[in-house]
């Protein structure tokens, strides 16, 4: 098994990320600067146009958001639009089958959570090192909390 990562460590998909806010802010500039320029539209149609731009742009922000955070004692899943944090002990098995858009966890209580802050889509090397990553450190928390009880 490779090394563990150091802990804190952040899952999130970079390149997306990146795509998303540059487009959030083109979308934007873009949809303003039309607002801006049409000379026929009243001062309220302006800034309906600029809060449709701001709309879009809010949006695309809430799916760059998207992280895993794993630290000593647990995960922080951030998706679209929740947060949930998951000791290491609720963390059965992190799954990235082919065909997945993102990684599951699958969880003690029988759920399935999805975890955005990995998904293979323009990075897929990337986002399988980072599943394997988690896996691992799942796997090591999973085996050392029974050693940690017994002492």
């Amino acid at each position: 098994m490779s090394e563990l990562p150091a802990l804190p460590v952040t899952f999130q998909p970079g390149r997306t990320r990146v795509v998303l806010l540059t487009a959030g802010v083109a979308i934007f500039v873009v949809i303003t600067a039309v607002a801006l320029l049409l000379e026929k539209l009243g001062p309220g149609e302006r800034l309906s146009f600029v809060l449709t731009g701001a709309l879009m742009f809010g949006v695309l922000a809430m799916l760059a958001r998207v992280k895993v955070v794993a630290d000593e004692s647990g995960v922080t899943v951030v998706n679209i639009a929740s947060r949930r944090r998951l000791d290491w002990a609720e963390i059965l098995q992190v799954n990235l089958r082919p065909g997945d858009p993102w990684v599951f966890l699958n969880l003690s209580d029988g759920t399935s959570l999805p975890a955005l802050g990995i998904q293979p889509g323009i990075a897929k090397q990337h986002a399988i090192a980072d599943a394997r990553a988690l896996r691992a450190l799942a796997e090591a928390h999973a085996i050392k909390e029974p050693e940690d009880r017994e002492g």
